[in-house]
């Protein structure tokens, strides 16, 4: 039996609770048909992570995520500038912004590193994450998230329901789209910062992903998805932790992010909404219904000739 340390533990806890906040607000991404989004913030919030370390010129957390919340608020400000001011299509937008914000990150990360400390600075963890650097206040941070995207996520149900599926019907009953919008960017933004330093600025999009595309093969229902979605983003981040403790220095973030494929490639195979082998059960049972539709008729006619 495998006896975890005091920090293996905290980080345990912290990585389940920041799969299950992936998990629900990835589930709204989703929806959206936006889970490029998530993909481009992680990859803009590195510029912020640079730039709040420069201007103390000492590595400070609080300060670095906040200049990626900024950061990343800024790419989305921006996919929505070039959406809204040209005829680029979203998805192409969000490839720009990924790009641009990513290139300019490494940029600052190559100059940060030759100021005085730099290399010891530790910015090159949040490129792909650092869990083991994290301690028991990291745990609170993101405990308090979890349970803010949870209550945020309670207590507008219906309004969530509203904005993601029928944003016009919303709108008639008063529902304003464009808080809707900025709340689910809030969340989204939150969950990306208090993640890149478990995941990394690369992999902390998988974790957004590939819960809610999970959950979508075994059910159809709303609360259904949220729920499993919730449940497959803790699963990954605690048996990947667990995995990753189990080597000497092995990653914790690829680990979680390879845990949410194989739970990917199960629902994908065994789902039973869509799940391949479903699928090609009802394909055969309808081959086969069809089948004796056609034989039917043949052997009462040759009854009724005999």
């Amino acid at each position: 039996m495998m006896i975890l340390s005091a920090n293996t533990q905290w980080v345990l806890l912290s990585t389940m609770m920041l799969g299950m906040a992936a998990g629900v607000v990835g589930c709204f991404a989703y929806w959206k048909r936006q889970s490029l989004m998530s993909d481009a913030l992680s990859h803009a919030a590195l510029p912020g992570v640079v730039a709040g370390f420069a201007v103390l010129g000492t590595k400070s957390l609080p300060f670095m995520l906040g200049g990626a919340a900024l950061s990343a608020l800024l790419g989305a400000l921006f996919i929505q500038w070039i959406r809204t001011s040209s005829r680029v299509k979203e998805d192409a937008a969000m490839g720009i912004v990924l790009s641009v914000f990513f290139g300019l990150g490494i940029m600052l990360l190559t100059l940060a590193n030759r100021l005085p400390g730099g290399q010891q600075s530790g910015l090159d963890s949040f490129i792909f994450g650092q869990s083991a650097s994290m301690v028991r206040q990291d745990v609170y941070t993101m405990l308090g998230v979890t349970l803010l995207v949870l209550i945020v996520t309670l207590v507008a149900w219906k309004e969530w329901k509203l904005f993601l599926f029928d944003p016009q019907f919303g709108g008639g009953l008063g529902l304003s789209g464009r808080v809707m919008n900025l709340l689910y960017m809030v969340l989204l933004v939150l969950v990306i910062v208090i993640g890149i330093q478990a995941a990394g600025v690369i992999l902390m999009a998988a974790l957004l992903i590939m819960p809610g595309v999970s959950a979508r093969y075994w059910t159809h229902s709303y609360g259904g998805m949220i729920g499993l979605a919730a449940l497959f983003g803790g699963a990954s981040g605690a048996v990947g932790t667990l995995v990753s403790a189990s080597g000497n220095g092995w990653p914790t973030g690829p680990f979680i992010v390879l845990t949410a494929s194989v739970l990917f490639v199960i629902s994908l195979t065994l789902g039973t909404s869509k799940g391949l082998l479903v699928m090609l059960l009802q394909h055969r049972a309808q081959r086969a219904a069809l089948t004796k539709q056609h034989t039917h008729p043949a052997h009462e006619t040759v009854e009724r000739g005999g």
